[in-house]
């Protein structure tokens, strides 16, 4: 009897104090500083970036030079594409989740940024333009998208702009703002 009641205390106890009822969790807010394990696709399956050493390897693009493990930035910061930033308001630390990012709110393809040379600015520098070869011009990379008789076109747009791109994102930490 005398530890029935004993429970009883105990229980009561408990229950007064509050520690039976779960604190609202954390969710991700715009200032928020988070680190996110990710992959990034192209919509046929393609990894183009991963944070993770496996992932990499298992698609043929890891990088020894690089750092793997995750990926820390300030939420609404423009550290990211918009649809990332978007994706990742409202996670709790551990949530997984995919997202499809559409261009407008990852990377435009914009006309402008493709642009034609003549023929005789290569030749001037004694450099053969191929197709398809990186170049740097004015301290920007671009891809040599067409060559002809008279001109040399080169795209500086983003290598994944005007793509749909898909993320899994797991969401590691979250530091709350200060001002939150």
């Amino acid at each position: 009897m005398k530890k029935i009641v004993l429970f009883l205390i105990l229980i009561g106890m408990l229950l007064a104090s509050g520690c039976t009822e779960s604190e609202p969790s954390q969710v991700v807010q715009t200032g928020d500083a988070v680190s996110v394990n990710y992959t990034g696709m192209l919509e046929d399956g393609t990894v183009f970036d991963t944070s993770k050493a496996d992932v990499a390897e298992a698609n043929e693009i890891y990088n020894s030079a690089r750092d793997y493990g995750p990926l820390s930035f300030v939420v609404g910061s423009g550290q990211m594409i918009d649809g990332f930033d978007n994706a990742v308001v409202g996670m709790e630390v551990g949530e997984d989740k995919t997202v499809e990012i559409p261009p407008e709110e990852g990377y435009q393809f914009q006309d402008y940024l493709v642009v034609s040379y003549p023929i005789e600015q290569f030749e001037a520098i004694n450099m053969t333009p191929v197709m398809g070869e990186t170049i740097y011009a004015q301290g920007y990379e671009g891809t040599i998208v067409n060559i002809n008789d008279t001109n040399v076109t080169v795209d500086f747009n983003h290598r994944l702009a005007g793509k749909t791109l898909i993320f899994e994102i797991e969401l590691v930490s979250i530091d709350e703002s200060e001002d939150a």
